[in-house]
């Protein structure tokens, strides 16, 4: 089976079609690890395309809290201010997804989906020391998060893990296979709000029978986002950060 792997959408309709239209073909199954809503200027636009297309979504804080969920006291500024406005703007509809959405792990295969980590939803894998504090406990041989923004992750191989990293600014694919002997810690990277210095749109692609990984990169008109993050009364920070990938 070829799945398509999202994160951190945000709510960002631009970058999630080029992200479309650069896998078209190339998957059966949409698969997201959360964080489908928060920052953006389109998130019914973006909700209705997932209950639509998306098999399994694991929840993300944001979307719990753009649903009442979560506390919006642990939310810095920026963030409590694009909640605030998703709350106001969301449909009936797109609230009720988002409340029902499952809290990770969800096993697909034989693999996982999670948001933070398989520990807890909300805890970030960002670094060799987060991860190897979830190594010892995972229940699967691959387990794809997103939360962190940042695309790679972290192998385990024989009592000691390395860095997983995506494609250089100069490309655009990084295909990698995925030994069964080693453990793996992937996140497939941010569609609409990438925080590793890149500012394209990050996504995966696995095929789990060939277990061969691909961890890829798009580039789409982030100014245009921006623009419209300012026209819709988004704080006009969160669209000049898509510039930059911070």
């Amino acid at each position: 089976m070829n799945y398509l792997l999202l994160s951190d959408l945000h709510s960002n309709w631009e970058a999630l079609q080029a992200v479309l239209r650069d896998s078209q073909g190339e998957y059966d199954r949409i698969l997201s690890c959360g964080d489908l809503v928060g920052y953006g200027p389109e998130p019914n636009r973006t909700l209705n395309w997932a209950r639509e297309n998306v098999d399994i979504v694991v929840r993300g804080n944001h979307d719990r809290a753009c649903c009442g969920l979560e506390d919006l006291e642990w939310f810095n500024p920026l963030a409590r201010a694009a909640t605030q406005w998703t709350i106001e703007k969301l449909t009936h509809q797109n609230l009720d997804y988002l409340r029902d959405l499952p809290r990770g792990p969800v096993l697909v295969e034989d693999f996982l989906l999670v948001h933070g980590s398989p520990l807890d939803e909300d805890e970030y894998i960002a670094s060799m020391a987060d991860a190897s504090n979830v190594f010892p406990y995972l229940e699967a041989g691959v387990t794809f998060f997103g939360h962190t923004h940042m695309q790679g992750g972290f192998m385990w191989m024989n009592g000691e893990q390395y860095p997983v990293s995506g494609p250089s600014a100069r490309e655009a694919i990084d295909e990698r296979f995925l030994d069964p002997d080693y453990a793996w810690l992937i996140n497939p990277g941010s569609v609409g709000q990438p925080r590793d210095g890149d500012p394209r749109a990050a996504y995966s692609l696995y095929d789990s029978e060939k277990r061969v990984l691909q961890l890829r990169r798009v580039a789409y008109d982030t100014e245009a986002v921006g623009a419209s993050m300012v026209e819709a009364g988004l704080p006009p920070a969160l669209g000049a950060r898509l510039n930059f990938g911070r």
